[in-house]
């Protein structure tokens, strides 16, 4: 029964693109939660969450690439590309585990970004590494390691102007996560990779550290934290070594855990500093004093977003790839 399990399973995870039941979509998911003035003026009052495409397996780390969007779906090991001509396209597989065994239920890539070349940087499950793609086609591995251990699995990575990597490391995407017995690092922590390839670990305290992003000016850094018993966002000084200060709560969705389905997760700020976070039930907006001004509800677990040069707001759902028109632009770094 196990062998026909594996198999079953295998032919999901590594033939993303047949008979896979993705559909292209025009109808609208959820619904829209205005909390206050300065909400209105970020999202229309005629905006809806459109629904572009669906039937994936588990969405994530949306990132814009000039005329196009690039989005994981970790379970299928794979990246998707949607275009606003041509709709949805497989982009690369495997995307994040380039082993030959089985490596669990995420062995693909997760956070997607690009570096200050424009290129595809990827952080992978399943290789326990963060890796660019060259522009001759083939990876480079940016970190693998650090003080001669191996990651856990890098889930998410923002990039500071200067070519500095921030990332964090939960163990999310080891076949047995927390108590994996190849698990070199016994803490989920938050680095920076310099430009130069040194790493260094900024902190340690968020037990499960997942999205990360930049304040415009690049002052703040925010975390998510995917603990359903402290689920919540920290936002951390930027001290001028690059290193970080002490953290404080941003906001705290613990409560809502157990009515919305998911947790904080993938976020992005846009250029005046509104963050757009997804979490439970959705996505939410919070000015950077920590006021929720209003939410996107999806009512799935939502898992990341990021915003295109013309507004649109690009949403990873469970299954689903979103979009919702906002007047927002993305912050520049």
């Amino acid at each position: 029964m196990r062998l026909i399990f594996m198999w079953i399973l295998a032919v999901v995870i590594y033939f993303p693109f047949m008979q896979q039941g993705i559909v292209m979509a025009q109808d609208s998911l959820g619904s829209i939660e205005r909390l206050t003035p300065e909400f209105d003026g970020l999202v229309a009052a005629n905006s809806k969450i459109e629904i572009l495409a669906s039937g994936f397996t588990w969405t994530e780390g949306p990132v814009w690439m000039d005329d196009h969007l690039l989005f994981s779906d970790i379970p299928r090991n794979s990246i998707f590309k949607w275009d606003p001509q041509t709709g949805i396209s497989l982009f690369m597989t495997p995307s994040g585990y380039t082993g030959v065994t089985y490596y669990g239920l995420e062995p693909g890539s997760n956070g997607l970004l690009r570096d200050k070349q424009g290129r595809l940087m990827m952080c992978e499950h399943g290789d326990r590494r963060i890796s660019v793609l060259t522009n001759q086609g083939g990876k480079k591995t940016i970190v693998d390691s650090y003080d001669g251990k191996r990651l856990n699995s890098p889930n998410d990575a923002a990039l500071k102007s200067n070519g500095d990597v921030y990332f964090t490391d939960p163990p999310y995407g080891l076949p047995e996560r927390f108590t994996d017995p190849r698990r070199e690092l016994d803490y989920c922590g938050v680095y920076r990779v310099a430009a130069d390839g040194k790493v260094t670990l900024l902190t340690k305290t968020i037990e499960r550290p997942n999205g990360i992003a930049f304040s415009p000016d690049e002052k703040t850094l925010y975390v998510a934290q995917s603990n359903p018993d402290q689920a919540n966002w920290t936002a951390f000084p930027v001290l001028a070594n690059g290193t970080l200060g002490e953290g404080r709560e941003l906001y705290n969705v613990t409560e809502r855990v157990t009515k919305e389905p998911g947790l904080p997760d993938g976020m992005t700020v846009d250029a005046n500093g509104i963050l757009w976070c997804s979490g439970p039930g959705g996505i939410y907006v919070f000015n950077p004093q920590g006021q929720l001004l209003g939410r996107l509800v999806t009512g799935e677990r939502t898992s990341n977003c990021t915003l295109a040069p013309d507004g649109y707001l690009y949403i990873t759902a469970d299954t689903y790839l979103c979009r919702v028109k906002t007047s927002a632009k993305p912050a520049l770094h």
